[in-house]
């Protein structure tokens, strides 16, 4: 009974097309962000900001930037760990060249560099797709990240090929890079950085551009009958997510893991945060979040639990038995519902409507 649109009318185009038209969501909005904001700093400890709310909140950002090209615009790309690189590498030689520059502005620009790469990229686009453009952008992803392991000027010219992000505050007296900066100044800057991008990210696909993203997506063929430029549908969609992801590499080297390496970015990176969108929902913002919080928190739930179960196994076969049920779990997952978590959102949401009437 909660749940109900009746009373609940729109006087004007704006509000009826509003992100968040139900007064319910935006409550429930306001007290989650309010949670996360305030409540998770004050109540989580090191082990839960360190590793599990900080790597969600970049993984998240990352499948934002991913789902706005392979979800929305139907664009199937296996060159995310390439781009992510690309943002890390970027925003090393930025914050090294340019030290006065504030830390903000070079993940920004470190994004747009990357997004000039992922014009580069997305060419071939512009005449393949499907599985052949998905090769297309493999080959990118090892041509990345060879390129960033063969010239030492990426890294400064070290002896070992990885370096230490350098120390930077988001206001004075707060690091958030670096060996002085606490999980709590690093968690509520990665929170509020990502809630700003993915609004962004959310009004993009309600505007022009993602409604020609969609229908390229649908069929590339009749949105150009209708006017619909694939050229700079494409383009944009390739240049838009890189940025994403760009910004994504520099968040995960600088303030995750506090080094710029290109073995972070391999193969298996680019195939995680297809992952997330596969099983979060392609073409979903919220899916995004869902499926990074899956992929984050479900191999942390297996492992604790099979320890529990057995304190004496072995790292190993945890190891083992984890890929192994994170894996049959996906399989089921998307047998079940193909089309991700988001779309059970929806019905759940659909249901509370109708509830206590059948649906």
């Amino acid at each position: 009974m909660l749940y109900r649109e009746a009373g609940q009318f729109k006087t004007d185009y704006a509000a009826d097309q509003a992100i968040f038209p139900i007064l319910q969501d935006r409550i429930f909005l306001g007290l989650f962000l309010l949670l996360a904001l305030v409540a998770v700093p004050l109540l989580a400890n090191e082990y839960w900001l360190s590793t599990i709310l900080i790597p969600f909140l970049v993984f998240s950002l990352a499948a934002i930037g991913l789902n706005l090209l392979t979800g929305y615009c139907g664009q199937l790309s296996l060159g995310t760990g390439g781009f992510m690189a690309c943002g890390a590498f970027f925003a090393f030689k930025l914050a090294t060249a340019f030290p006065d520059l504030h830390i903000a502005v070079v993940f920004l620009l470190a994004g747009v560099g990357t997004a000039g790469v992922g014009i580069l990229f997305g060419i071939p686009s512009l005449r393949i797709k499907g599985f052949y453009l998905a090769v297309a952008t493999l080959a990118a992803q090892f041509f990345l990240v060879w390129v960033f392991n063969k010239f030492p000027w990426w890294v400064n010219y070290s002896s070992s090929g990885v370096i230490s992000a350098p120390a930077r505050e988001i206001v004075p007296g707060f690091f958030i890079t670096g060996t002085q900066a606490s999980p709590v100044t690093k968690y509520v800057f990665l929170l509020v950085f990502v809630a700003i991008l993915a609004l962004v990210a959310k009004n993009l696909v309600r505007g022009k551009m993602g409604r020609s993203w969609m229908a390229i997506r649908d069929m590339d063929i009749a949105a150009e009958i209708v006017g619909i430029r694939p050229l700079h549908a494409k383009l944009s969609a390739f240049a838009i997510s890189s940025f994403f992801i760009g910004i994504a590499g520099a968040l995960w080297a600088f303030i995750y893991t506090g080094s710029v390496e290109a073995l972070a970015f391999q193969i298996d990176r680019s195939f995680q945060v297809l992952f997330m969108i596969i099983i979060g929902g392609l073409g979903s913002i919220l899916g995004s979040f869902l499926g990074a919080a899956f992929i984050v928190l479900l191999p942390i739930f297996l492992n604790n639990t099979m320890l529990a179960v057995d304190p004496s196994i072995s790292t190993a076969i945890v190891s083992h038995i984890e890929f192994m049920i994170f894996g049959a779990l996906i399989i089921l997952f998307l047998i079940v519902e193909p089309h991700g978590l988001a779309r059970l959102w929806q019905i759940t949401k659909e249901k509370l409507r109708l509830w206590p009437f059948p649906y």
